[in-house]
């Protein structure tokens, strides 16, 4: 198990828990920013089904209402998760979660290794893989290295982008309370704001504070004027509900800029012989559709139940996973266009680029 996030860690845990020997390979990486901090509340089957609700949504989360968006429009639209079958999502802490699911995999008898995957042998029927100067022999690999699908790509699977848009974010100061959006006393949702270069989201942190971030193709960053802190401030300040929602004139601009790959993209294939890739590294999403973390369990899972069948002597199973993620990513690529088309408004590069 090459990666230990979210489809990582679901694809370790489901294994384990059927009695599988699961090595999960995970290296430790310098904090980062925590853009990845909104779980869907469809999510919440997935996390039983693993076994892990109560454990990873009882530590430092918090709940999450909604969303709200001026997407097409001046004036902002509900989106009310309680309402819905599966009630709240929630407003993680990314490293707590990603960490609360490792030591369910480890529990359940997945066993971690510190390192990276360096080189991959196929020999007979087994795999030789090096991790970081140790040699691990398995009959199978999971890909779980995000959307550089670096070890699907050692296996001669090719990596498809449908575009390269990026994030520029930074860490805010918790900001003013916004009527009807609080509940206990606390701001609980998240917040996309349309513009001519992209979007803007920003959300709250279980920290208190507020991560934001524009939303743009690598090429139209300078001419948005995101390349520096005040840039992308200024930027933040002419906006009408973000402004608002976070009460920039207030502080100053933050001290420093992360920029994250966000882009949408695909891994054909994303099975082969004796191998298999989740979550980022089979499909990689537009966070338009706030799915990421939830395809990356439901991949996990997946994946984890093509290997046992594959096991047991179903020579179809993983294709039959490889069409199943193939036919998935399609038809997120039609909802896409059509996310796009309903948010146009301006006929500029950002926007033909998707609607066109």
């Amino acid at each position: 198990m090459a990666g230990a996030g979210p489809g990582g860690c679901a694809a370790a845990l489901a294994l384990a828990t059927a009695g599988a020997d699961v090595v999960l390979v995970h290296r430790e990486r310098p904090s980062r920013l925590p853009v990845g901090e909104s779980l869907a509340p469809t999510a919440r089957p997935l996390l039983e089904h693993l076994g892990v609700l109560d454990r990873v949504t009882a530590r430092g989360h918090r709940p999450c209402y909604g969303s709200h968006s001026a997407w097409g429009q001046d004036t902002l639209t509900a989106q009310d998760h309680v309402r819905g079958p599966y009630g709240s999502g929630w407003h993680l802490d990314r490293r707590l979660f990603d960490s609360s699911l490792r030591e369910a995999a480890h529990e359940a008898g997945a066993r971690l290794h510190s390192g990276s995957v360096t080189a991959v042998v196929r020999t007979g029927d087994l795999w030789r893989v090096s991790v970081s100067g140790t040699e691990v022999v398995a009959p199978y690999l999971v890909d779980a290295t995000g959307a550089g699908a670096r070890v699907a790509r050692r296996l001669g699977a090719g990596v498809l982008p449908t575009d390269h848009l990026v994030a520029v974010a930074a860490v805010l100061p918790g900001a003013r309370p916004q009527s009807g959006t609080r509940r206990g006393g606390t701001e609980r949702v998240s917040l996309i704001e349309s513009t001519a270069f992209g979007w803007w989201y920003t959300a709250p942190l279980p920290s208190g504070h507020h991560v934001a971030m524009a939303l743009t193709d690598p090429d139209l960053v300078a001419r948005a004027g995101l390349r520096t802190p005040t840039g992308w401030f200024d930027a933040l300040a002419t906006t009408r509900h973000v402004h608002a929602r976070l009460a920039v004139r207030g502080t100053g601009p933050p001290q420093r800029l992360s920029v994250v790959r966000a882009g949408t993209s695909r891994v054909l294939p994303t099975a082969g012989a004796g191998w298999v890739a989740v979550g980022d590294a089979a499909s990689a999403t537009d966070p338009i559709a706030a799915r990421g973390i939830t395809s990356a369990l439901a991949t996990g899972i997946a994946a984890a139940s093509a290997l046992t069948a594959r096991a047991d002597g179903d020579g179809q199973a993983l294709g039959r996973y490889a069409d199943l993620t193939s036919g998935v990513h399609d038809e997120f690529l039609r909802a896409r266009t059509a996310c796009y088309r309903a948010g146009r408004r301006w006929d500029t590069p950002f926007w033909t680029r998707r609607t066109d």
